[in-house]
């Protein structure tokens, strides 16, 4: 019965999977207007997402089945444990409409358990948190850089003749869908990695049932995401949807053919800021939804973790006594927060005293 419990929770974090990262890859088409119904940009990246996980998503569920804690460490409860902190952070975010990295949350909260067991590969995790520090650092200079290029004279004209358009239309839908099948590659793992450390599943069945999970997931719940990605950050012209498309496609998949899990959407959006900043400079990047996502990014991996800890204490460990230091932890930040926006109330308080 927990092994059933443990797979219907791993597909239901596919598909908020497909709704979170892999719908935002079509949302450079979208956002450009090449591609102008949603159900068209979601399709295509359902189906190029199930291929990504089915032809080339292995290695990375080989990191996150016994690269990050040892493979003793998964029995079924704490795969069950595990996957259940991940895909509830990450169903928290899809109904906030905010893109949120699948592999920082799975990553979280493998971390977690590997805390409580004393069991985490320190030297595996540094590396992989490298790559998440520096894949987007990357994607945003390439992406000013590009977008300094596109200013070019010669260049502009180019972009903006007839002839370019066709082109431009056809190149940024074919980078959208590599983008998506980069997505299957490296984010199905995040569903099923633990499964298949846990001996639930097989490598291929695994990477089988997440894609299509994903997949569905893109379909039914993907619209919101696509909607910020692609329009709500700043306005995106063709030539600029192809370079973020394939900025993204190319980090990623270079990651997951050495094993690595990115955060593809923090990639992504990373290169459509790093466009928006060529544009416009500092103002774009004190919109209110980039300063959500930021927010969001850095906490993720934390709330994961510090959920997947919580749950093995209560529910196998029967350990109360670091919930009892967590939820100190956490009065005393709420109360500090409190202090902080009462402060500046009191000294006004004081000031008008004197005055009288």
């Amino acid at each position: 019965m927990l092994m059933i419990i443990a797979v219907a929770v791993g597909l239901f974090f596919a598909m908020n999977i497909g709704a979170s990262g892999a719908a935002a890859s079509m949302g450079i088409s979208y956002g450009s207007g090449v591609i102008k119904k949603p159900i068209i940009a979601l399709s295509l990246c359902g189906i190029a997402v199930f291929l990504g996980a089915w032809l080339g998503g292995g290695e990375v569920v080989k990191t996150l089945g016994n690269g990050i804690v040892p493979k003793e460490t998964f029995t079924i409860s704490i795969a069950l444990i595990v996957l259940a902190s991940a895909a509830l952070s990450l169903f928290l975010a899809n109904i906030l409409a905010i893109p949120l990295s699948t592999s920082e949350v799975t990553v979280g909260s493998i971390v977690g358990a590997g805390i409580v067991y004393q069991s985490l590969y320190v030297a595996q995790f540094a590396w992989i948190f490298m790559f998440w520090i520096l894949t987007p650092l990357v994607a945003f200079a390439v992406a000013v850089l590009a977008g300094k290029f596109l200013k070019w004279p010669a260049v502009k004209n180019w972009v903006r003749s007839k002839k370019a358009k066709p082109v431009l239309a056809v190149l940024v839908v074919i980078m959208g869908i590599f983008e998506a099948f980069s997505a299957g590659m490296n984010n199905v793992a995040n569903a099923v990695g633990p499964l298949v450390g846990a001996d639930i599943l097989t490598t291929q069945s695994g990477i089988f049932w997440g894609g299509l999970f994903v997949a569905i997931g893109a379909l039914l719940l993907g619209r919101g995401v696509l909607e910020t990605n692609g329009k709500k950050i700043t306005e995106l012209r063709i030539e600029e949807g192809c370079i973020i498309s394939g900025t993204g496609a190319g980090l990623v998949m270079a990651a997951s053919i050495f094993g690595i899990p990115v955060p593809l959407v923090q990639i992504t959006t990373s290169s459509i800021i790093g466009i928006g900043f060529a544009k416009q400079g500092m103002s774009v990047l004190k919109k209110d939804i980039v300063i959500r996502l930021l927010a969001v990014w850095i906490v993720s991996p934390v709330l994961s973790m510090v959920l997947c800890f919580t749950l093995i204490q209560l529910l196998i460990e029967h350990n109360i006594y670091p919930i009892v230091v967590m939820a100190g932890l956490l009065i005393s930040v709420f109360g500090v927060k409190y202090l902080m926006k009462k402060k500046p109330d009191e000294s006004r308080e004081v000031m008008l005293s004197k005055q009288n």
